[in-house]
């Protein structure tokens, strides 16, 4: 499928009036700095390859919760993204101010329009008690070198004891040359697979503002939590009809060192650069539709439900 570019989001919107598109991701100032930086050092602490192999290996079936997708969306109302410098209001509004964009650029796509509103839902594993930054944030592969376009890349790895493995720590580490991300080990967060375990006093933040346990007795603080494969996962498990590129979108639309930074493409296979342009083309409404200007969610929930009850009906395992 041939990505059609629609207008940069950038140009038409603008939270508090006046905000260019380079002010979006400005980690070096700002009021919500030190809750950012924080977020980001205990993930680049503590995301190595035996913590993700170690949540692969007990991640279970998708069984720690039955609900509907809208139901989902609701539950991001509790959850502010600690990584995000751009926004302080719940990620449910979020959801829906990136479908809205890209439903207007791509009026023809409703398949697009959903991924807007399913891309942040494996966020929900916070409110079931996980730390923040195995959750939220910008996505890397472990198992190698970071790249220079991680975030806070040279103020926050220094702990992380893969950065000191001859194992993982040179260019390629234990990956081949252009063995295609499908085969990369990445980091914890909501998009794609994964479950984490918390780290005790040293996790930090357990939840967003509002947070609250929506698992039930089964889901324990620190049994799971969701990664950039957590989503796709999820989307895979409970059978989603929707087209490749969706799922590519899911999977990768946090990993900002690739599909902007322009690193790790010595790891891309051919199919990772074919799809590059449809996560590219996601990203500009993921980022610059984030405005204090909240929409009306009441008058958008039932063109959105009647796309759920397309492509993701009824009740699904989380």
């Amino acid at each position: 499928m041939k990505v059609l570019m629609g207008p940069d989001p950038s140009e038409i919107y603008r939270p508090e009036g006046n905000k260019n598109k380079e002010d979006f991701r400005n980690y070096t100032s700002g009021p919500l700095q030190d809750r950012v930086y924080n977020t980001y050092k205990l993930m680049h602490t503590y995301q190595t390859v035996d913590f993700v192999r170690r949540k692969h290996a007990e991640f279970g079936g998708f069984s720690y919760k039955k609900m509907s997708v809208m139901e989902a969306v609701d539950l991001l109302e509790g959850l502010v993204d600690e990584s995000d410098p751009d926004v302080d209001f719940p990620n449910s509004f979020h959801a829906f101010q990136t479908a809205e964009g890209i439903r207007k650029a791509h009026p023809d796509k409703d398949w697009f329009h959903l991924v807007g509103l399913l891309h942040d839902l494996g966020k929900i594993l916070v409110l079931a008690g996980e730390p923040q930054w195995s959750v939220v944030g910008d996505t890397f592969p472990v198992g190698c070198r970071p790249q220079k376009s991680v975030v806070f890349w040279d103020s926050t790895f220094q702990d992380n004891p893969d950065t000191k493995d001859p194992r993982y720590c040179t260019e390629y580490g234990m990956y081949e040359p252009h063995c295609g991300l499908e085969k990369v080990l990445m980091s914890w967060g909501h998009d794609g697979p994964g479950r984490v375990c918390g780290m005790g006093a040293a996790g930090g933040s357990s939840g967003g503002r509002g947070s609250s346990r929506l698992w039930g007795p089964a889901a324990r603080p620190g049994t799971i939590s969701p990664c950039p494969e957590y989503m796709y996962q999820m989307m895979k498990f409970n059978k989603f009809s929707l087209p490749p590129e969706a799922f590519y979108m899911i999977r990768f639309h946090s990993f900002y060192p690739w599909h902007t930074g322009g690193d790790y493409r010595h790891l891309c296979s051919t199919r990772d650069l074919d799809m590059l342009p449809w996560v590219q083309e996601f990203n500009k409404f993921d980022l610059y539709t984030k405005s204090e200007d909240l929409p009306d969610v009441s008058e958008l929930r039932p063109y959105y439900q009647g796309l759920i009850d397309k492509y993701c009906p009824g009740i699904l395992c989380w």
